[in-house]
Parts: structure tokens; C-alpha cells; sequence
């Protein structure tokens, strides 16, 4: 098949990529690079007027005129390459806002693809308006909405997960929901609000190429090593305040016992070997199932603590921990990472579980393959 994914978050889409290539399909990615993570793109569009002096300007036009300078400047990078993006047998949009338009240019976009391709289908991932609006609608389900319900985190930095409870974003959901194939969920914090809906195709775990990850058990000799990766732009949203603190704790109580790593805001290819000497990593808080940062951590073999709840478990069917559910608790988070630094067999344990899932659950050519699967079956 000949397939354009469209956009990148977490590498999600370039470990989709490498699985249908093995399989034999000729895969595109058209897309931003996902920020300073900086991802390989096929056709990469950019961010314009998006700091600095020029962002202060594009907000002052926007709140004059309306007019969304960005929006109309990524839409004129993507009409220089749209002669790339003509007769696909399938599409897959990463997200609902997948060029971070506006409705107009956005919808511009969208049309586009849905009249040169056979099949558009969408990923449930990352903020849309179905899962914000169920997450709003339901504050105790833990999810990002929590930090912001407890006020951390000011309107003007939730902007990206508010407007999808906007009328124009209500609309563009509405349009993409009439005109794709379907939707898929890439864990199962997108799966709970899709249940029982009719273009809802199910769940697919995202898939890690565990070629770049090759089996390799953790050794523990003088010290365990502590590893916290920082997302500036997403610090509480992710919930390293709480990491802070309980690493704070940590270093008073177990200080010679210990050694404390921390990254902020580096590039995927700096980040995937910054942690390799690490036994535990601290990735997220709030949700139930893991992101891509977590999943490649437990291909390497760490103890993770991030989102792992019972009822993550219980669709895994685990009957024992292959990761530490991280809580916004900071002496439940404490006495975990007490626990494992006082009892290392334990961190060698979980860290052989924490790979043997991956293989099981994650392999990138099993969901490649899951992927083609769902596509085929799918009449236009």
C-alpha cells in the first residue's frame, strides 16, 4: 500500500513508518517535527511567527482582525507540498488539529486530502475534542485536566487543550468525523472516551521498533541511578512538580545511595541515550496507560513511573507490575522509589517484566501489521 502519515508525536509515527516499510508499503511523513524533540520528517513544515517580536505582532493581528498569520503560513508550506500528498491508499491524521490551524485553514487542509485520497483515517491521540470534553465532564478520571482544575497551570499555557471546547474546534471535529473512515486510539486514555462510537475502530497499542532497542538487562553495583526527563512547555501537565519534590525527599534520605539525572528540553536522538545508564526513570503522571517516552524506557529495560493503573492492568491482563504507577502523591511517590531503592532485586525484576511486555504488546511490526489490518477492512 502507499500511505502518508501526517504529523509526529513521541516518534508514534516514524516506529509506524519503519513497521510497514519492513512489511513492504511505501510510507510518507508529512508533518511538524514535534517541537525541539525534533523527529525525522519525509516533508517537515515549521512553526512560523511562533516567538519572539513575531509572535507578539501575529497575537496583536489575530486580536484586531482575526486573522491567524501562522495558520495561513503553514497552509501555504503545506500547498507547496501537496502535489506529495495525491492518491494514497490510506491517510492517517495524528491528531484532530494535526497542523495546528485554525478552523479555516485547517478545514482548507482537510478538504485537500479528502479529495485526492481513498482513505483518511484519524489517530486518537494526544488533546481532541471528544477527549477533553469527556476529561472536563469526568475531573476525578485522572488525565491532564486535573492540574489545570487545580490551578497550576494558567489558561494562556492550556490555550492547546482548551480550544478544543471552542465552537470553531466543535465544528472541525464534527467535519473530520463525517468525512474519514474511522478513528483509532493509541492507548487507553483515548479509548475510554471513544467507547461505543460509531467510527470508533478500536484500540492500538503504539508501536516501538525494538530493533533500536536491543535486549540488555541493568546491572546495579554502587549506586541506582535516577533519571527525570523535563518538558518545559509541559511541566505540570506531565506532573513534575510532584517528581521534584519526591526527588527532593529522596536525595535527603538515600543520598549516598543515589545518583540523579536530569534533561531538560533535549532532542529524541540526546534523550534515548541520556537515561541508558539509568535503573528508574520518571516520566508522567495523570492517566491510566503510557506514552512512547515510557514505553522506549521499558524496551530498555527500566522501572518506569508513569501511567499504569488497575485499569491498565486489568486490559493487559498483568498479574504482575511491569511499571510503577506514578499518583500526584508525594510520599506515595517517596516511599515507591523507597521501596525500590532499598529492595534492587525488585528494579531488576520489573525491568525484565517491563521488556517482555514490550515485546509482547508493542512490537512494531505486530501493530504495523494490526494497522494494515484495520485499514483493509474499512470499505470508502
Amino acid at each position: 500500500m502507499k500511505i502518508l502519515l501526517l504529523g509526529e508525536y513521541s516518534r508514534l509515527h516514524n516506529s509506524l513508518k519503519e513497521g510497514l516499510q519492513k512489511l513492504g508499503h511505501d510510507v510518507t511523513i508529512l508533518g511538524f517535527k514535534d517541537g525541539f524533540k525534533a523527529y525525522p520528517v519525509d516533508f517537515p513544515i515549521e512553526k512560523k511567527w511562533d516567538n519572539g517580536l513575531l509572535k507578539k505582532i501575529k497575537v496583536g493581528v489575530l486580536r484586531v482582525t482575526g486573522f491567524d498569520i501562522s495558520s495561513y503560513l503553514t497552509y501555504k508550506q503545506f500547498e507547496k507540498y501537496q502535489h506529495h500528498c495525491n492518491d494514497f491508499d490510506v491517510v492517517q491524521l495524528i491528531n484532530e488539529n494535526t497542523f495546528f490551524c485554525d478552523y479555516t485553514y485547517e478545514k482548507k487542509i482537510l478538504d485537500y486530502l479528502f479529495q485526492h485520497n481513498k482513505k483518511v483515517f484519524l489517530l486518537a491521540t494526544g488533546d481532541d475534542y471528544l477527549y477533553v470534553n469527556y476529561y472536563f465532564n469526568h475531573p476525578d478520571n485522572p488525565s491532564v485536566v486535573q492540574p489545570y482544575l487545580a490551578e497550576k497551570i494558567e489558561d494562556k499555557h492550556f490555550s492547546n487543550v482548551l480550544k478544543f471546547r471552542t465552537t470553531p474546534f466543535k465544528k472541525l471535529h464534527h467535519y473530520l468525523y463525517q468525512n474519514i473512515q474511522g478513528v483509532i486510539a493509541t492507548d487507553i486514555d483515548y479509548h475510554i472516551p471513544l467507547q461505543n462510537h460509531p467510527k470508533y475502530l478500536g484500540l492500538l497499542p503504539s508501536p516501538i521498533n525494538l530493533d533500536k532497542f536491543p535486549k540488555n538487562e541493568m546491572e546495579i553495583k554502587d549506586t541506582i541511578v535516577i533519571f527525570h526527563g523535563i518538558n518545559r512547555e509541559s511541566y505540570f501537565k506531565k506532573g513534575n512538580d510532584f517528581f521534584k519534590k519526591a526527588l527532593d525527599s529522596i536525595k535527603a534520605k538515600h543520598a549516598s545511595q543515589i545518583e540523579i539525572l536530569v534533561a531538560e528540553n533535549v532532542p529524541y536522538k540526546k534523550y534515548i541515550n541520556l537515561y541508558d545508564q539509568a535503573h528508574i526513570v520518571l516520566d508522567q503522571l495523570y492517566g491510566h496507560d503510557q506514552g512512547s517516552n515510557a514505553l522506549e524506557a521499558m524496551a530498555k529495560g527500566k522501572v518506569v513511573f508513569t501511567n499504569a493503573s488497575n485499569i491498565f492492568e486489568q486490559h493487559y491482563q498483568l498479574k504482575e507490575k511491569v511499571a510503577i504507577n506514578a499518583l500526584p502523591d508525594v510520599d506515595y511517590l517517596v516511599n515507591q522509589l523507597s521501596f525500590l531503592i532499598e529492595n534492587p532485586s525488585e528494579i531488576i525484576a520489573i525491568g525484565k517484566r517491563a521488556r517482555i511486555f514490550i515485546e509482547k504488546e508493542h512490537d512494531y511490526l505486530r501493530i504495523a501489521e494490526k494497522y494494515t489490518n484495520v485499514w483493509t477492512k474499512i470499505e470508502k
